[in-house]
């Protein structure tokens, strides 16, 4: 079940113009692929979250240039990407009391959707999608995207 759980990167970083271009250009000098990020606002900061190919070296890279890191386990789903995909998601999980806390999505090349999932409880999550027929990638999956 492990292997199902992808290392998110999220950090802090003030919301000001070329903080983001400071980390997307440490992260291009050390070889490190966003895969999938989102952004949130608050106030004079912002919550940057990511999967990146290197989870371990992406953090050494932003803690080395004095950001407040941290790793999240999250899971990345499979989907189709056709109306009513995120429902179904939603739906399995919410029948077994599994709260998403937050999530972010993107398509790839592929044509299939890839959803990036935040819950209250990874190992149920992980037991319960298994068990519904959902494809869940892991960190060799985000290599390869």
């Amino acid at each position: 079940m492990e292997d199902k759980i992808i290392k998110q990167i999220s950090l802090f970083a003030e919301n000001k113009p070329g903080r983001l271009a400071h980390i997307a250009n440490s992260f291009r000098e050390a070889g490190i692929n966003i895969r999938a990020f989102t952004i949130a606002e608050a106030g004079d900061f912002g919550i940057i979250r990511m999967v990146v190919d290197k989870p371990d070296a992406a953090h050494n890279v932003l803690h080395d240039s004095g950001f407040t890191v941290s790793e999240t386990s999250v899971l990345g789903i499979e989907m189709e990407d056709v109306p009513g995909g995120l429902g179904m998601i939603a739906d399995v999980l919410g029948e077994q009391e599994i709260n998403i806390d937050y999530a972010y999505a993107f398509v790839t090349k592929t044509e299939k959707a890839l959803l990036i999932l935040r819950v209250n409880d990874v190992e149920a999550a992980i037991k319960v999608l298994m068990g519904a027929d959902v494809k869940l990638i892991d960190m060799a999956d985000i290599q390869e995207i």
